[in-house]
């Protein structure tokens, strides 16, 4: 999280953390585990009270940031998610929202915007693919459109936050180019199967399109110009996935720490050991380092910077490599407790596995941070070649 914050946000990120306190501790996430949702409807329109749900919309809408930076406002609310391994389609939900309030029509903001930003409905994008199409960004659902009509094929996975959703966020591919639309979870040929999740609040599903016909009015934008669009909502996701790791790694090392200074071993405290100073010293390096490079993501993101997919790769396949390892390293630290149910650390051990997953496995993103590199060094050639 950002080192220096102004005194609203100080205020909005202490603010979310009491609630999620209160209202989410270790005990109660446990329960959820077999809730279809996740999560209480009333504590998302609690949190939605808060502003969680309206910082990527405009105030035309009835959103509206805390400060200059709306993307750096929500990344500290995602940050407290992962600290507190908190449930609810956080990401999902404002995906959905800012796109409606971007390119939506004035009919479409206003059957879908009030519900999203009041908490009554969720929001749902469905974008990632299975098997063989789960390739990062990839796209093969089709959507062909007339005048009058658009027929939507193809098969969604993993979608969050279906139960509860207002229309889904479909990204299909037209032609050349890609199409969002907005589509009714009750629409005919739409069906959804609910996908089992390491992590025990988050609720996904496979949603299959088979011929699903819709009004011309359900595209959001323009067909087959939606391409900035689904990038620059990649950059957000990708961006909010960080923030929650890197709070999930902090309230995991946060915990361990403490336990290696209560817990004794041949009458002295663990963390007296050098062998365990050696590993805390990694584990803090991993920690500083993720903080550093989210922090630096998020800015980017914010400012539409160039380099913006260059630190949020760099952020997705460090982040996503160390981030995992460090939980893991707290959860043998802690011992035989670490790994019972009953323990927390579990909790964002699980929270942290799955963010590495989501939107770009450390592979890809190590892979996009390859072909940046090669194209630059071509570049650079091409340009020494001219001189």
């Amino acid at each position: 999280m950002e080192l220096t914050l102004s005194a609203e946000q100080e205020m909005f990120a202490a603010t979310t953390r009491k609630f999620l306190d209160e209202q989410m501790p270790a005990t109660r996430l446990r329960a959820l585990r077999a809730d279809p949702a996740g999560y209480p409807a009333e504590y998302w329109r609690r949190g939605a009270e808060l502003g969680w749900t309206a910082l990527l919309a405009s105030e035309r809408d009835g959103g509206g940031s805390i400060s200059a930076s709306p993307l750096g406002d929500l990344a500290l609310v995602a940050f407290e998610f992962g600290r507190h391994a908190a449930p609810g389609p956080l990401l999902s939900t404002n995906v959905v929202a800012g796109a409606v309030s971007r390119r939506g029509s004035p009919a479409q903001r206003a059957a879908i915007l009030p519900g999203l930003l009041s908490g009554t409905v969720t929001g749902a994008w469905a974008l990632a693919e299975p098997r063989p199409a789960d390739a990062f960004g990839a796209v093969t659902a089709q959507a062909v459109v007339s005048a009058d009509t658009v027929r939507l094929s193809g098969v969604k996975a993993p979608v969050e936050g279906v139960a509860g959703a207002g229309p889904l966020l479909v990204t299909a591919r037209s032609g050349d180019g890609l199409t969002q639309l907005l589509v009714p979870v009750d629409a005919r040929g739409v069906s959804v199967t609910p996908m089992g999740s390491i992590d025990l609040t988050r609720r996904f599903a496979t949603v299959r399109f088979d011929d699903v016909e819709l009004p011309r009015s359900a595209v959001l934008g323009d067909v087959g110009q939606a391409g900035p669009d689904v990038d620059g909502q990649l950059r957000v996701a990708v961006a909010l996935t960080l923030a929650e790791m890197t709070g999930a790694m902090d309230r995991a090392f946060e915990l361990t720490v403490q336990w290696a200074f209560d817990r004794y071993s041949f009458g002295r405290p663990l963390a007296s050991y050098q062998e365990l100073k050696h590993r805390f010293a990694d584990m803090k390096l991993w920690l500083e380092a993720s903080h550093a490079i989210t922090d630096s993501a998020v800015r980017a993101v914010a400012g539409d910077a160039p380099n913006a997919w260059d630190l949020l790769s760099a952020g997705k396949a460090y982040a996503g490599h160390y981030g995992v390892e460090l939980v893991q390293d707290c959860v043998q630290l802690h011992g035989g407790i670490g790994v019972t149910f009953e323990h927390d650390m579990h909790l964002y051990l699980r929270r942290v596995t799955l963010g590495s997953r989501l939107y770009g496995s450390v592979g890809e993103h190590r892979e996009r941070l390859t072909a940046a590199l090669e194209a630059h060094v071509e570049e650079e050639g091409a340009d020494d070649d001219r001189r």
